[in-house]
């Protein structure tokens, strides 16, 4: 089962020294889906030419958890579904 981080999670990525906090899960750019969409920390929102799409393999250091309660949990339940039925369709289609 895929997991997901909350919403104003702060995060480095491999490779990176530069902290960002996770605006958006489940993002689709350019036809590709990804886990997380995020800006850059502590800087915020700079526009939609400085967000940054990537998944949760790409993530090197968790720093700050963002906030949890009965309705992060319901949506990140309901997001984890649709996404493992979006998956499961494409697998069927794949195969035949």
């Amino acid at each position: 089962m895929k997991k997901y981080l909350p919403l104003g999670t702060v995060i480095t990525l491999k490779g990176t020294e530069k902290k960002m906090m996770i605006i958006g899960r489940y993002q689709i750019s350019d036809g590709k889906s990804y886990d997380y969409s995020a800006c850059l920390f502590p800087e915020g929102y700079l526009g939609k030419d400085k967000i940054y799409v990537f998944n949760n393999a790409d993530i090197n250091e968790v720093y700050y958890i963002g906030m949890q309660n009965e309705e992060e949990f319901a949506f990140r339940k309901a997001l984890i579904e649709l996404q493992e039925k979006k998956e499961s369709e494409e697998n069927k289609e794949n195969k035949e």
